[in-house]
C-alpha cells in the first residue's frame, strides 16, 4: 500500500512538474517563420528579436527605437522582370503616338526594343534612366488618376512565367517575417529604389504596410485647385532616387532614426548602404542580404562585382538563401 501511495505520489510530482512546461512550449513555441527552413539564419532572426524585445536583456531596445526597413524589389516580391518597368513600358507604348521625341532617347528605344541588357545596366547602377521615363510618362496628371492607373495595371497585368498577378508574386518568408516584427512591436517600413507613388498602391494590400510607411524615389508636385478640387498634380523633376547612398537620405528623411533591421538583396548592390546605415546604429542591429540563388522555383543572378556578397562577409551580414533558407517561395507553389 505504501508503495502504491509513493508511486502515486511521485507520478503527481512528474505531472506537476512537466505539465507547466508543456503549456508554455505550447503557448510560445508555436513556429513564427514556418516557411523558413531551420538554418542559421533564421536562428539568427529570431534570437535577435528575442534579444531586444526581452526587458531582461542586455540587447533590449525600446519599441519607439525597433525600426525595420525593407527593400521592396528582389527583397520581398519577384524583380525578373522589374514590375514597375514592366508598367511603364506599357505606358510609353500608349502614349508614344504623342511624344515622338522620345524616339530619340536611348531609354526609350530600350523599353520598346526589350534591350534587356541595356535596362538591367541601368537598374544596377541606380535606375535613374527609368526614374526620369516614369516621372515623364506620368508628368501633369493629378496623383488620384496616377494612383488610378497604376491601380488599373495591377488588376489586369500578370507575371510572363508564373501567369499570376503581379501581387501574388510576394515572397512567402517574408511576409511571415514582416509580421514576427510588427508582432514584436517593431514599425516596418519599405525602403525602395522603386517609385514612392507606384508602390503606396499596393504596399498595404500586398504586405499589411501603410503608405505612410513607404519610403522611394520621388519627384516633385504641386498643389492645384481645378473645378473646385483640390489636386496634388505630378511633376516631371527628380528630387531623389531611393537606391544606393539614396536610401540612408530617404531613411533620415521619411523616418529620422537609423533602423535596427535591414533587408535588401544581391542584384545592383543597391541595398549596401542601407544595411550599412543600419550598422552604424549604436543600438543592437541585425542586416539581411537575399540572395537569389533558386533558378527552379525563381531565377538565379548576381552581381558581376559580387558587391552584395562581399559585404556580408565584409561586415557579418546574413545571407538568405533562398534556396537553402526557404521551404517555400510563393504562396501559389
Amino acid at each position: 500500500m505504501i508503495k502504491s501511495y509513493n508511486r502515486i505520489k511521485a507520478l503527481l510530482l512528474l505531472l506537476l512538474f512537466i505539465i507547466p512546461f508543456g503549456i508554455t512550449f505550447s503557448q510560445n513555441g508555436s513556429d513564427p517563420l514556418p516557411s523558413w527552413n531551420e538554418t542559421k539564419t533564421k536562428s539568427n532572426i529570431i534570437d535577435f528579436v528575442k534579444s531586444v524585445t526581452d526587458e531582461n536583456s542586455s540587447l533590449y531596445v525600446k519599441p519607439y527605437d525597433r525600426i525595420a526597413t525593407f527593400d521592396n524589389d528582389g527583397t520581398l516580391w519577384c524583380e525578373v522582370p522589374t514590375i514597375q518597368v514592366a508598367y511603364t513600358f506599357m505606358k510609353v507604348k500608349e502614349m508614344l503616338p504623342t511624344h515622338p521625341e522620345w524616339k530619340d532617347e536611348k531609354i526609350f528605344n530600350a523599353l520598346l526594343d526589350g534591350d534587356k541588357e541595356y535596362i538591367d545596366h541601368d537598374i544596377e547602377t541606380g535606375g535613374k534612366e527609368l526614374m526620369k521615363v516614369l516621372y515623364a510618362t506620368n508628368a501633369g496628371i493629378t496623383l488620384e488618376d496616377f494612383q488610378k492607373q497604376v491601380s488599373d495595371f495591377f488588376n489586369t497585368a500578370e507575371h510572363p512565367k508564373y501567369k499570376v498577378p503581379f501581387t501574388k508574386v510576394y515572397y512567402v518568408p517574408m511576409l511571415e517575417l514582416i509580421n514576427y516584427l510588427r508582432a514584436n512591436e517593431f514599425e516596418v517600413f519599405i525602403c525602395s529604389g522603386g517609385g514612392l507613388d507606384f508602390m503606396r498602391v499596393i504596399s498595404n494590400e500586398v504586405y499589411g504596410i501603410p503608405t505612410q510607411n513607404v519610403i522611394g524615389s520621388f519627384g516633385k508636385s504641386k498643389f492645384e485647385i481645378t473645378d473646385g478640387s483640390a489636386e496634388i498634380m505630378k511633376l516631371p523633376d527628380l528630387i531623389l532616387v531611393n537606391d544606393k547612398a539614396g536610401k540612408p537620405v530617404g531613411i533620415d528623411y521619411f523616418i529620422g532614426r537609423k533602423p535596427i533591421f535591414s533587408a535588401g538583396n544581391v542584384r545592383s548592390g543597391g541595398d549596401i548602404e542601407m544595411c550599412e546605415y543600419c550598422q552604424s546604429n549604436t543600438l543592437p542591429s541585425i542586416q539581411l542580404i537575399v540572395n537569389h540563388d533558386d533558378a527552379i522555383r525563381e531565377f538565379e543572378y548576381s552581381e558581376k562585382g559580387n558587391e552584395s556578397l562581399n559585404a556580408c562577409a565584409k561586415y557579418d551580414w546574413n545571407v538568405v538563401s533562398m534556396k537553402n533558407d526557404w521551404k517555400k517561395i510563393f504562396e501559389f507553389e
